[in-house]
């Protein structure tokens, strides 16, 4: 028996590890048809069925799932010595995968983008939006960008960005006919927008003020999943808003939203890069962390 190529090896542990062949295609860069030839020639050449296939689901048959166990940390080291090769390079090349939070997204990451590529021109980036709680390495990412309180313990973790703070906001003509809040409780009395994660969580308005930490969940008319419908719902006057201060400054500056309930709103650290410890960094991941660490000292 001809050995199988390391190609089709690591193309079946893609989809089993995924059980998807469309998120396997996406991970490594080619059309779902191509994986699937793929294994459909890996399983021909062995004489063993490795992938279970219905319409609904991909899942490993008992043999696949004994090669997937044995193969996996073999495509690692594998993986593993070409990232320290690539390390020699003045100019590393591949791909980085980074799994973000919208905030994040748009409000630390995006304006390191062009800067970062510039400086690393054989690199290319690819930044997925994800609010949800995946195991990101599972899902074949590199990285994955999270807040202090979601951050797992066993990872490295390194700072992108600043501080930053939620605000609540109003439109002018809203705040002269229902008032300003003295307090947060005040909301619980006036109508609000609401944000609902895609998970289905509608997660409460969070306050603090000389060590003293109130979580409401006001009623009001709308309810999005999306920043910039809130931040236009607000300046339509619609009900106040509660949000990132970055997702808020441009409507403040212009007058055309006004922030309330300030000294309420206390700063929290930004999110923070995080990978796992291993040996050997992949060149672009380090290459990225690198970059991220001279960022923070030049500002």
């Amino acid at each position: 028996m001809r050995r199988p190529d390391l190609s089709d090896l690591d193309a079946f542990a893609a989809v089993a590890r995924h059980r998807n062949f469309r998120r396997a295609a996406v991970e490594r860069g080619v059309s779902a048809s191509t994986l699937s030839d793929a294994v459909r020639a890996l399983e021909e050449r062995l004489g063993v069925r490795l992938l279970n296939r219905t319409t609904r689901s991909v899942t490993p048959t008992e043999a696949g799932q004994r090669l997937l166990d044995r193969l996996g940390p073999a495509l690692d080291e594998v993986g593993e010595a070409l990232d320290a090769v690539n390390g020699f390079r003045d100019t590393p090349t591949g791909t980085l995968r980074l799994n973000v939070p919208s905030a994040a997204a748009h409000l630390v990451l995006a304006p390191l983008v062009a800067p970062f590529l510039a400086t690393h021109p054989g690199l290319r980036l690819e930044i997925v939006e994800d609010n949800s709680f995946v195991d990101v390495f599972a899902a074949g990412f590199d990285a994955g960008v999270r807040y202090d309180e979601a951050l797992a313990k066993d990872m490295i973790a390194v700072p992108l960005g600043p501080p930053q703070r939620f605000a609540v906001a109003a439109s002018p003509a809203l705040l002269a006919h229902v008032g300003v809040p003295g307090t947060p409780h005040d909301l619980l009395e006036r109508p609000c927008i609401r944000h609902r994660f895609l998970s289905g969580a509608l997660p409460p308005w969070e306050f603090a003020r000389d060590g003293e930490t109130v979580k409401l969940s006001p009623e009001g008319p709308l309810i999005v999943t999306s920043a910039d419908m809130a931040v236009r719902a607000a300046e339509d006057g619609v009900g106040f808003v509660h949000s990132f201060e970055g997702f808020l400054r441009p409507s403040l500056d212009s007058g055309r939203l006004v922030e309330v309930l300030e000294d309420w709103s206390d700063r929290f650290p930004g999110p923070s890069l995080y990978y796992p410890s291993r040996r050997h960094v992949p060149a672009p991941l380090r290459a990225f962390v690198e970059f991220v660490r001279a960022h923070r000292r030049r500002t």
